[in-house]
């Protein structure tokens, strides 16, 4: 059974150019509130892919996609799934084997065309060069109203640009009004971001990780979504 996740406009760009696969759906959603912060934090290690990363602890996994190069994860929420506000993130392009590799700036405006050309009142927000674990960023926000479903949309996307040009995302999806309230979820995703170190693949075995780790460096044992 396939992971039913809502057609994002950022998600249709991936699908047109090749990079999107969606896996099985794995660990349940968190009975908390929506959006509620705590101290607590989990740690997510994506075994194949390489990167790591921190988001709030009263957050869940929702399952992996991009042909299990990415992650979903959300706060708990009411309502239709294809509705909810979540987080991606994802390696979106792999290394490249003459080492050129997809640019930033290639990838900011394929996203930009896709979006224009599937949602409706589409609006470029924000756009800004950022650095992420010392390397280079650049940050796309946008709006637009989801032909889908007829909903507006906020989307603020990161690429990242990985040690062996290859480029990661961290896309926020949400509704415009819970931006205040969902940011600092994607602040923390990127100020703990670190990715793999250049060297050779990465042997096979366990896909991803995520654990739960509390404050005094004390850790409860690993979980895997599937």
């Amino acid at each position: 059974m396939r992971f039913a996740l809502r057609p994002a406009i950022y998600t249709l760009f991936l699908a047109a150019t090749g990079l999107i696969a969606f896996g099985q759906s794995s660990t349940p959603a968190s009975k908390t509130s929506p959006h509620k912060t705590t101290s607590l934090s989990k740690k997510y290690c994506h075994a194949s892919a390489g990167f790591c990363f921190r988001y709030p602890g009263t957050w869940s996994v929702l399952g992996e996609i991009f042909d299990g190069n990415g992650v979903v994860i959300a706060p708990e929420q009411n309502g239709d799934r294809a509705l909810w506000d979540e987080i991606t993130i994802a390696l979106v392009a792999p290394p490249a084997e003459d080492g050129q590799g997809t640019t930033l700036d290639a990838i900011i405006q394929q996203a930009t065309e896709a979006m224009r050309g599937a949602g409706e009142n589409f609006e470029t927000l924000q756009r800004q060069e950022r650095t992420v674990d010392h390397s280079p960023a650049q940050m796309l926000k946008t709006r637009y109203r989801e032909n889908s479903t007829g909903r507006d949309w906020l989307e603020e996307l990161v690429f990242i640009e990985g040690p062996q040009n290859e480029i990661y995302s961290v896309a926020l999806k949400c509704a415009p009004e819970h931006l205040l309230r969902l940011e600092p979820a994607l602040k923390e995703v990127l100020a703990s971001w670190t990715m793999p170190e250049p060297g050779p693949p990465s042997q096979a075995g366990d896909s991803s990780t995520s654990e739960d780790a509390h404050p005094g460096g004390t850790t409860s044992s690993p979980t895997q979504p599937h």
